[in-house]
C-alpha cells in the first residue's frame, strides 16, 4: 500500500513538473538578400516579364523566433518576402534532419513585399517558362533555403526563460479596403518576448495591409515599409532585440498615406509611422511567465481549381494567360490541399491564412475565435504557402476587380479556409 502511494506521488510529481516547466525562447535574424550577380526576378507584378533586380535599396531578412517548453517547441518564421510555394517550407525540414522539425511546429509568415523575390522562381514545380508568371530559379531557391537552414539552426538553440505579454490598439486612417467594401481590419497587435531580466528577445507585429507603395517599375531590392517599420522598432526599443513583422487578412487592404513623396521615401515614411504606433503600445505591455503554450495543425482538402469569369479582365491580362492557359498553369502550381497551422502564446493566437485572405473572412475568424475565449486574435497571412486570394462567396460572385480574378478555387474557397482556421485553432482555446 505504502509503495502505490509513493509511485502515486511520484507520477503526479512528474506531470505537474512537465506542466509547470518553463517556457523558453531563442531568436536569430539572417539576411536572405541574394547577390545581385545572381539576377533574380522581382515579384507581385507581371509587368516585370521576369526582370532580374537592379540594385538592393534596403536588405530583406528572415527571422526567427523559437519558442520551447519541456519537449515541445516551435518556430515562427517572418520574411521580407512577396509570399511562398508550398516546397520551401518542404525543402527547409527536409535540411534539418533528426532536430524534431515537421509542417505542424513552424511557421513561415512573408510579408508580402512588392520590392522581394519572386515567388515563382522558388517553385521547383514551375516548369511553365512564363515570364510574365516568373520562372522558377534553382540557385535562387538553394540559396534562400540555405539562409533559412542557418536561421533555424541559430536560434533552435542556447534557448533562455521568457515571459511573454500582447497588447491591441486601434489604428484610424492607416488602412483601407480598396475594393470599398466596408470590412476593415484596423487592429495593430504587438507581442514583447522579454528575458526573465527584462531584456528584450524579440517582439512580433502584426498590421494589416498591402506592402505596395513599390511598383512594378521600380527595380531596387526592398523589403517595402514593412522592412522600416522592423529596423525602426529595433533601433527604439534597443538592446539587441529582433522585430518581426507579420501581415494579416491583406487581400483587399491598402495602406493610407498623403504625401506627394516618391516610392521608395514613402516606405520609410509609412514604416516609421507604424513603427512608432507599434512602440507606443509595446510600452504598455507587462510580460508574464506563459503557461499555455500550444499548437495545432490541420489539412484542408481545396475545392476544385476554377478561373473567375472576370479573371480575362485583370489578372489574365496582367499574366498573360487565358481561360484555357490558366487551368494548365494551376493544374501544374495549385495544390489539391492545404496545411492550415496555429499557435496559441499566452493570450494570443495567431491562425495561420495560406494565402491572401480578405478582411470580412479575417474579422470571420477572429470574431469567432474571441467568442470562444481567445483574448488576442491575430490573423497570420500567406502563411506557409500562397495558394491566391481567398474570398468570401459573396465577393467571389458578385464582387469584381483583381482580387477576384485571382482566385484560382471557386465561390466556396474562403468558406473552406476559414472554417479550416477556426476549427485549427479551437483546440488551443480552453477558456483558462
Amino acid at each position: 500500500m505504502k509503495s502505490s502511494i509513493l509511485f502515486l506521488l511520484l507520477v503526479l510529481s512528474c506531470g505537474f513538473t512537465a506542466q509547470a516547466s518553463p517556457l523558453k525562447a531563442n531568436a536569430s535574424s539572417i539576411s536572405i538578400t541574394p547577390p545581385i550577380s545572381m539576377k533574380y526576378p522581382l515579384g507581385g507584378y507581371g509587368e516585370r516579364m521576369n526582370k532580374p533586380a537592379e540594385a538592393v535599396h534596403d536588405s530583406i531578412y528572415a527571422k526567427a523566433l523559437v519558442l520551447k517548453k519541456g519537449d515541445r517547441k516551435y518556430a515562427i518564421i517572418t520574411l521580407d518576402l512577396l509570399g511562398l510555394p508550398n516546397n520551401v517550407k518542404t525543402d527547409l525540414i527536409k535540411r534539418l534532419p533528426g532536430m524534431g522539425w515537421d509542417l505542424e511546429n513552424m511557421m513561415l509568415l512573408p510579408s508580402h513585399s512588392h520590392g522581394s523575390l519572386e515567388m515563382a522562381a522558388l517553385n521547383s514545380k514551375n516548369n511553365l517558362n512564363n515570364a510574365n508568371l516568373g520562372i522558377f530559379q534553382p540557385e535562387l531557391l538553394e540559396f534562400v533555403v540555405n539562409q533559412l537552414v542557418t536561421l533555424v539552426k541559430a536560434a533552435d538553440q542556447n534557448y533562455n526563460s521568457v515571459k511573454i505579454g500582447t497588447g491591441s490598439a486601434t489604428l484610424e486612417g492607416l488602412n483601407r479596403n480598396r475594393r470599398k467594401d466596408p470590412d476593415i481590419d484596423k487592429e495593430l497587435l504587438v507581442t514583447r518576448v522579454d528575458l526573465l531580466n527584462g531584456k528584450p528577445l524579440a517582439v512580433l507585429v502584426n498590421w494589416t495591409a498591402h506592402p505596395t507603395f513599390i511598383s512594378g517599375q521600380d527595380m531596387l531590392t526592398s523589403a517595402e515599409w514593412p522592412g522600416y517599420l522592423q529596423t525602426t522598432l529595433q533601433n527604439l526599443i534597443g538592446q539587441g532585440v529582433i522585430a518581426m513583422y507579420y501581415n494579416g487578412s491583406e487581400g483587399d487592404m491598402s495602406t493610407v498615406l498623403n504625401s506627394p513623396k516618391k516610392a521608395y521615401d514613402k516606405i520609410e515614411i509609412y514604416g516609421k509611422i507604424i513603427a512608432e504606433k507599434a512602440f507606443g503600445l509595446y510600452q504598455t505591455i507587462t510580460p508574464n511567465k506563459v503557461q499555455q503554450f500550444k499548437s495545432s495543425y490541420t489539412t484542408s482538402k481545396l475545392p476544385q481549381h476554377a478561373a473567375h469569369p472576370s479573371f480575362m479582365k485583370t489578372g489574365g491580362e496582367e499574366y498573360g494567360l487565358n481561360a484555357q492557359t490558366v487551368k494548365v498553369v494551376m493544374d501544374v502550381l495549385g495544390p489539391k490541399e492545404v496545411g492550415i497551422g496555429a499557435i496559441r502564446i499566452g493570450d494570443l493566437v495567431i491562425a495561420g491564412a495560406p494565402g491572401e485572405m480578405t478582411a470580412v473572412l479575417g474579422q470571420r475568424v477572429k470574431k469567432a475565435l474571441r467568442a470562444n475565449g481567445s483574448k488576442y486574435v491575430a490573423i497570420g497571412g500567406l502563411a506557409n504557402e500562397w495558394i491566391s486570394y481567398i474570398l468570401s462567396r459573396e465577393q467571389y460572385l458578385y464582387g469584381e476587380g483583381y482580387e477576384s480574378s485571382v482566385s484560382f478555387y471557386g465561390p466556396d474557397l474562403g468558406d473552406v479556409i476559414a472554417e479550416g482556421m477556426i476549427r485549427t485553432a479551437m483546440p488551443l482555446i480552453n477558456h483558462k
